[in-house]
């Protein structure tokens, strides 16, 4: 029951800061295009990266408490069901070269930050 309640606290956290950096990022860069979406993506592929092997060779923390950051936080924060969507809208917005554009985006630096997170956490 613990780590249920720990996803749920982290999981609001989670959600709470994605909505904060969709902010940050539409004021100062705008709409036309859904950077904030892969900016999220992309911090948070690195961050589960980097906090998945961080947690698991490198910090002791309680299983409760790494499930709620991973899984809650990250899980609340990252927005792949959005992507999906705004992909998909793009298309049908008549902007097939901006969907395709989102995708390979998204999928390759959410790969390199991931690769990255992961990289740095096995060699501080």
């Amino acid at each position: 029951m613990l780590t249920y309640a720990a996803i749920a606290i982290f999981g609001v956290l989670g959600c709470w800061a994605r909505y904060a950096m969709t902010q940050l990022v539409q004021g100062l860069i705008g709409e036309d295009f859904p950077y904030a979406t892969l900016i999220i993506n992309v911090l948070g592929s690195f961050l589960m990266g980097f906090l998945f092997i961080a947690t698991l060779e490198r910090l002791t923390i309680s299983p409760v408490l790494r499930t709620g950051i991973l899984t809650g936080f990250l899980g609340g924060f990252t927005t792949f069901s959005t992507f999906s969507m705004e992909s998909l809208l793009l298309a049908e917005q008549g902007a097939p070269g901006k969907a395709a554009t989102y995708v390979l985006l998204s999928v390759a630096l959410g790969l390199i930050g991931a690769f990255g997170g992961v990289f740095i956490a096995r060699n501080l």
